[in-house]
C-alpha cells in the first residue's frame, strides 16, 4: 500500500470543543481508492474517556430538565443544518469510505429521516394514567431520560448509523457518547460541529475516537447508562454480554445478510435490476447486499443472463468521478477476503460468469 506525507490529524469533540486529548496513540486513516494516507486519527486512552464521560453526565442532569419545546428547536436546527450540508457530508464519506457520491448521500437523506421523526417527540413521550383500576387505586407511567448513553458504529454507514441513534438519545433527554469506526471518523466531527452550531448543550453530543480499549471502557464505565451498537455479529455478542453483566441497557445489532428468491413467474428483469443494485451498491458493503439469490426452476439461466448484463455495465471507478456506480472496498483486507471466496467458489465448481478479481482502474 503506497501512502503520502499526512498534513491531517484528526481529533476528538469533547465537551463542546475539539481536543488532541491526552492519549499518545494514533491510527492512519486512508483512502480506499489511492490506498494513501488521508490523515492519522488521534485515539483516546482512559483520562480521555474518563473526562468525556463526565461531561456527558453533568449534561445529562440538565439537558434532561429542558423543556420539549427547546429540546425540539435544537433537533429542527440540527435538521435544517445537516440538510444544508448534505455535499460536505457525502465528500467525507466518499473519500474514507469509498462508497460512490450518489451512495453517500442516499444514507445521509436516511439520517434525515430519523432526525425529522425525532422531531416529534413530543408525542411518543406522554405517559399514560389509568383511573380505577382497583377499588381506589390509579395506575400511571411516565418517561425519563435515561442518562449517558453511548453509539458504537460501523464503517459502512457512518452518518447513517450514528444519526440512527443520536438523534432519539438526545430528543428524550440523554447525553450522547459517538465511538466511530477509525476507518471513517471525519463525517462524524462534521456532525458534532452541526449540533452545537443548532444550539445544543456542551456535552450533550461528544465524538470519542478509539479502538477495542476504548469500547471496553465505555461498556464497564459506571457512568455510562446505556450503549447502542451495529457491527458484526460476534462482536454485537461481545458487546451484549459484556454490558449488561456492568448492568447497561444494551442494544447489539450484529451483521445481517439478506437472501432472495426469484420464481418462475417473476418479472426477471425487475428482479436483475434489484440483484444488481444490492450486490453492487457501497460495493456490497451493507446488510441489503444480497450475498445468495436462488433462482427457482425455469428462472435460473434467464435470470443469471440478465443479472450478467447489468453487473458487466456497473462503471467502476473512484467514488468522486462522475457517473461511478461502484467505488472500492474499505481495505486491501476486505478485498482479499472477497478474491478468496470467489476464488474458492471456483475451484468447487462454480460458473465464472462475470470475474473481477483482476479489475484494476488506471491511477488507483
Amino acid at each position: 500500500m503506497s501512502t503520502t506525507t499526512v498534513t491531517t490529524t484528526i481529533n476528538h469533540f469533547i465537551n463542546g470543543a475539539e481536543t488532541a486529548g491526552e492519549g499518545d496513540r494514533t491510527t492512519p486513516v486512508y483512502n480506499p481508492a489511492t490506498g494513501q494516507v488521508s490523515a492519522e486519527l488521534r485515539l483516546a486512552n482512559r483520562a480521555d474517556l474518563d473526562t468525556t464521560v463526565a461531561a456527558a453526565r453533568k449534561a445529562a442532569d440538565s439537558w434532561g430538565d429542558i423543556s420539549l419545546a427547546k429540546r425540539t428547536a435544537v433537533l429542527f436546527k440540527f435538521r435544517e443544518l445537516v440538510a444544508e450540508h448534505v455535499d460536505e457530508l457525502a465528500q467525507l464519506i466518499t473519500a474514507e469510505h469509498g462508497k460512490v457520491l450518489s451512495d453517500a448521500k442516499g444514507e445521509i437523506g436516511r439520517g434525515l429521516e430519523v432526525i425529522e421523526f425525532a422531531c416529534g417527540i413530543p408525542q411518543l413521550l406522554k405517559g399514560d394514567y389509568s383511573d380505577q383500576v382497583s377499588t381506589g387505586i390509579d395506575v400511571f407511567s411516565f418517561r425519563e431520560p435515561l442518562g449517558v448513553v453511548a453509539g458504537i458504529t460501523p464503517f459502512n454507514f457512518p452518518v447513517m448509523v450514528p444519526l440512527w441513534m443520536a438523534p432519539m438519545a438526545i430528543a428524550t433527554g440523554n447525553a450522547f457518547i459517538l465511538k466511530p469506526s477509525e476507518r471513517d471518523p471525519s463525517a462524524s466531527l462534521l456532525l458534532a460541529k452541526l449540533w452545537k452550531d443548532a444550539g445544543l448543550p456542551d456535552g450533550v453530543f461528544q465524538v470519542l475516537h478509539g479502538d477495542k480499549e476504548t469500547v471496553d471502557g465505555l461498556l464497564t464505565h459506571p457512568d455510562v447508562d446505556g450503549i447502542s451498537f451495529v457491527g458484526s455479529t460476534p462482536i454485537a455478542q461481545y458487546v451484549h454480554e459484556t454490558a449488561t453483566k456492568h448492568g447497561k441497557r444494551v442494544q447489539a445489532l450484529g451483521g445481517a445478510k439478506n437472501h432472495a428468491i426469484i420464481l418462475p413467474d417473476a418479472d426477471l428483469d425487475n428482479a436483475a435490476d434489484h440483484l444488481a443494485a444490492a450486490a453492487f451498491g457501497s460495493a456490497g458493503e451493507r446488510c441489503m447486499a444480497i450475498s445468495v439469490a436462488v433462482a427457482v426452476g425455469d428462472a435460473a439461466d434467464l435470470l443469471v443472463k440478465k443479472v450478467e448484463e447489468r453487473a458487466t455495465a456497473v462503471k467502476v471507478n473512484n467514488g468522486t468521478v462522475p457517473g461511478a456506480e461502484m467505488g472500492p472496498v474499505i481495505t486491501p483486507a476486505s478485498k482479499e477476503r472477497i478474491v478468496k471466496i470467489v476464488t474458492e467458489a471456483e475451484q468447487a465448481g462454480a460458473a465464472m460468469v462475470v470475474d473481477g478479481r483482476d479489475l484494476v482502474i488506471p491511477g488507483h
